[in-house]
């Protein structure tokens, strides 16, 4: 009875995950790790190494689908992934140094307000308009917001997927396809460096938890991607819009319960 339950718990944690790491490049955490501490009563630091575990391969799979129908943007993502990365480092050494705040609802309110605005007010830039401008200015631009999104990241401790979209679809001027591309190319090793620095650190996972996980993220992540790579730019705003809002809502719900 209770492998059935975390069978179920666990298939619909991989399904939010992999249809928000599929459409908008979000982080599997944010929606795995509270169901994983709400429902199977998981320690909040080990539900957090399987939640990036599972990013791992869900983000990989994604890029791999998107990069392979020409919406990556590698260049600009290696340079933005490498400031992401630093920054991420020197936000958490700020963070120990301030007082604890609770900021971890950050995350989840950007998630629910983000998908608002892809419904009402869609990314419609072409791929013509965005390489229209200097590459440059592109790379100079990805450097400076992986610096402020790492940083954030840090900082905060979480929203690493939504940034990065936000700043991609409404800063760098990307197309969205290209955006979610990009960003879950610089996901999947951001998530590979949590999850072995948590596992090193906490110790190994419940292991059944983590291939359920693994498994179940990676399946959805596979189909989200294959979709949105079809969909029609008008289309894919309004899914990506509602995967975001359902998914914050849920984890609102999740974090009221806790």
């Amino acid at each position: 009875m209770k492998l059935l339950f975390t069978i179920i718990v666990t298939f619909f944690a991989g399904m939010g995950a992999g249809l928000g790491t599929g459409f908008a490049g979000m982080s599997a955490a944010a929606v795995i790790s509270p169901m994983l501490i709400t429902f199977l009563d998981m320690d909040p630091y080990m539900a957090v190494g399987i939640a990036l575990s599972s990013d791992v391969l869900a983000s990989a799979i994604s890029a791999y689908t998107y990069g392979k129908n020409k919406n990556l943007d590698v260049r600009n993502g290696l340079i933005m992934m490498v400031s992401v990365l630093t920054f991420t480092v020197i936000g958490s050494y700020v963070a120990s140094l301030v007082p604890p705040a609770t900021m971890g609802g950050f995350s989840v309110c950007m998630t629910f307000l983000l998908g608002i605005k892809f419904i009402v007010k869609p990314v419609m830039t072409t791929k013509e308009t965005m390489l229209a401008v200097s590459a440059k200015k592109r790379a100079i631009q990805s450097l400076v917001c992986g610096v402020i999104i790492g940083f954030i990241c840090g900082f905060v401790g979480a929203g690493g997927g939504m940034m990065m979209l936000l700043i991609l679809t409404s800063v760098l001027g990307f197309e969205l396809k290209t955006a979610v591309g990009t960003s879950v190319f610089i996901m999947a090793f951001t998530a590979l460096t949590g999850a072995i620095s948590h596992f090193a650190i906490g110790g190994a996972p419940d292991w059944t938890v983590f291939v359920l996980c693994v498994a179940f993220t990676l399946i959805w992540a596979r189909i989200a991607a294959v979709f949105a790579n079809k969909a029609s730019p008008k289309t894919l705003n309004r899914a990506t819009g509602v995967v975001l809002v359902v998914l914050g809502a849920v984890v609102m719900l999740f974090s009221l319960l806790t």
